[in-house]
């Protein structure tokens, strides 16, 4: 069985070393490793010198981690492709413990492997599936001890819980291509569209144990929550439109991006940014709880009086 890695990279001179050698360290090693530079500006190009001997190198202008995944998706030719982000790092036998999805259910479209967070060179205690909710794995046919497949959609969990990451995540790359590959709705920074797609085709694996180290920094573009929500409130309005076929699932769908929406104004408002309160009340479809009722009215008085509210709301 031959596997692909496909390492989507901006700026990330300081990280993608460590993991480069994670990745040729697997013990069972890629058939080809390709790394698409997404533009970068720093030094991603000396790193990369090193290692160019066993790389394929892709230099595009800078149009985000999507469509750098896409692009080095198209130059794969591996029956597997693996992804994983350039400041993320993986354990030694990631590919050798994901690849025996396929050994059992050759039909799977996807799989993910639990993760642990990295920051400032410690890894969590608990990992990411330790945290789901009661009633997460629930219908998982179950391999072995490690290994499980659902067998049917699972989107109606993850608007609830998102324990799935690029970084972790292999995917056969005739099926994963023809259900549209990564899905560009946002140009830059959110794979829950992809994530979602994934959700909807099964057979969906998971590896059970965590097999990677996803890297918590301040330049991740996931640490800003407020702007998060917002994007993925917008990824689920994209699948209300597009996506007929989870017609059961419209309110989930519509309560999920209100609910986000609502979270990110409380977020606004917490900084005292009250044009995107406004904003971002115009952009809710729904009921309002009453505090956002309130954090609303209060963003609309004249700016003294506001932060003066705002100020005695908080204590």
């Amino acid at each position: 069985m031959k596997v692909s890695v496909v390492i989507p990279t901006y700026n990330r001179a300081a990280f993608l070393a460590e993991t480069l050698d994670a990745v040729f360290g697997q013990t069972f090693p890629p058939a080809e490793v390709i790394v698409v530079d997404d533009g970068s500006t720093d030094n991603t190009d000396l790193v990369l010198q090193a290692y160019q001997d066993r790389l394929q190198i892709v230099t595009i202008p800078n149009s985000g981690d999507l469509v750098a995944r896409n692009v080095g998706l198209s130059r794969a030719t591996g029956d597997l492709v693996a992804f994983c982000d350039s400041d993320d790092v993986w354990d030694e036998k990631f590919l050798s413990s994901m690849i025996q999805l396929w050994i059992a259910e050759p039909k799977a479209v996807t799989g993910y492997s639990d993760f642990r967070l990295l920051k400032d060179g410690v890894l969590s205690g608990r990992s990411k599936f330790d945290a789901a909710p009661a009633g997460f794995f629930q219908g998982l046919r179950h391999v072995n001890d490690k290994l499980g497949l659902f067998d049917m959609p699972v989107i109606d969990r993850l608007l609830a819980y998102q324990p799935f990451f690029p970084s972790c995540m292999v995917v056969n790359r005739a099926a994963f291509l023809s259900i549209g590959g990564w899905d560009q709705v946002l140009e830059r920074g959110s794979d829950f569209a992809t994530t979602l797609r994934c959700a909807s085709h099964p057979p969906l694996g998971v590896y059970l144990s965590p097999l990677v180290a996803i890297r918590k920094h301040g330049s991740n573009l996931s640490g800003d929550t407020e702007r998060m929500n917002l994007r993925d409130a917008h990824v689920l309005d994209h699948f209300l439109v597009n996506y007929p076929h989870l017609g059961h699932l419209r309110a989930r769908l519509a309560e999920s991006a209100n609910r986000r929406r609502i979270d990110a104004l409380h977020s606004a408002f917490s900084r005292r940014n009250f044009e995107t309160v406004l904003a971002i009340d115009g952009m809710i479809n729904g009921d309002r709880t009453l505090p956002c009722h309130v954090k609303v009215t209060i963003s609309r008085l004249p700016r003294p009086i506001g932060k003066l509210l705002a100020s005695a709301l908080s204590k």
